[in-house]
């Protein structure tokens, strides 16, 4: 009975220091305008500020793929490019969806260096949900 009950503890213990090693895995969902890509950039800043090892991926589509595109400015005239390069270095992904791109007959030579690409924004969203991503949309 003992042994059982040293096993059973044991268990337990490993099983909560793998949940507290484990990183937080978040899905930032960024779909509509530029207003939209300001408070997200921001959102994640201080997430990061918070949980510096949150696993953060940032999904876009339609109109919310504009803030990765070369010489996007936000509504004070300060460039995009230096913001994201910035998450970038702390590990932020941030994913384009390529049916946008045809939909709006854009080009992947017209964004930043930094974006990545998915094939779809709204499959790739619900992957990263199934997975264990929280979901947030700013």
């Amino acid at each position: 009975m003992r042994t059982l009950r040293r096993l059973t503890l044991a268990v337990a213990l490993a099983a909560c220091t793998t949940l507290a090693c484990a990183q937080d895995a978040v899905v930032y969902h960024i779909d509509t305008d530029l207003a939209q890509a300001i408070k997200g950039l921001r959102n994640i800043r201080n997430h990061l500020d918070v949980d510096p090892g949150a696993k953060i991926t940032v999904v876009t589509h339609a109109n919310g793929v504009d803030f990765l595109m070369e010489g996007a400015k936000d509504n004070n005239g300060g460039p995009f490019a230096g913001p994201v390069a910035a998450l970038v270095a702390r590990g932020v992904k941030f994913e384009v969806c390529e049916i946008t791109l045809r939909n709006r007959n854009l080009k992947k030579e017209q964004f930043i260096q930094e974006a990545g690409f998915t094939p779809s924004g709204v499959v790739r969203i619900a992957k990263l949900q199934k997975q264990g991503s929280a979901y947030i949309k700013p």
